[in-house]
């Protein structure tokens, strides 16, 4: 005669053996993940930019997308960095630090995303760096900040998508 016991552990073990056998998946995700924003960090720092978890960051955000996706994504990414770099350094130079000069820059970034046929991810990003650049306060040249932002999060971006082509997700 079988021990209840044995039938209630064989239970528990099953119970708990395909729930874990399902999140492998989101295990791997998680675990390259963590090794693409550590990487982006350890290579930003190596650049020694001031801020260097903004490549972290980026990196996060570019594991969430399959190889194809974060391609063309990011590719609006890195434009709209560049755009909102540019635009916050230019009127930071130019202006103090003002509200309606905030205002009119992120609209600014989003008229010129739209005339250069940029998606909204671009002017995510752009109005983002415009905001980094003109809104936080710092010793430096505004030119110089917008700078290490568009190199942290260029590296962020470059390092989410080398490690998503060497390491790819797998299917389900």
């Amino acid at each position: 005669m079988r021990d209840p016991r044995n039938k209630k552990a064989a239970t528990l073990l099953k119970s708990i053996r395909i729930p874990l056998r399902s999140k492998r998946r989101h295990l791997e995700h998680a675990a390259r993940t963590a090794v693409a924003a550590t990487l982006s960090l350890v290579v930003a720092r190596l650049f020694r930019l001031p801020e260097a978890y903004w490549a972290a960051i980026t990196t996060l955000v570019v594991m969430q997308s399959t190889l194809g996706a974060a391609l063309t994504v990011s590719g609006q990414r890195f434009a709209g960095t560049a755009l909102g770099a540019a635009l916050g350094a230019l009127l930071a130079s130019c202006f103090e630090p003002n509200v309606l000069i905030f205002a009119a820059a992120v609209f600014v970034a989003g008229i010129m995303c739209a005339a250069l046929g940029l998606e909204r991810n671009a002017y995510r990003y752009a109005s983002i760096t415009v905001a980094i650049v003109m809104l936080v306060a710092r010793n430096e040249p505004p030119w110089v900040i917008a700078g290490h932002r568009f190199a942290e999060i260029s590296i962020g971006i470059a390092v989410g998508l080398i490690v998503t082509a060497i390491w790819p997700e797998r299917s389900a």
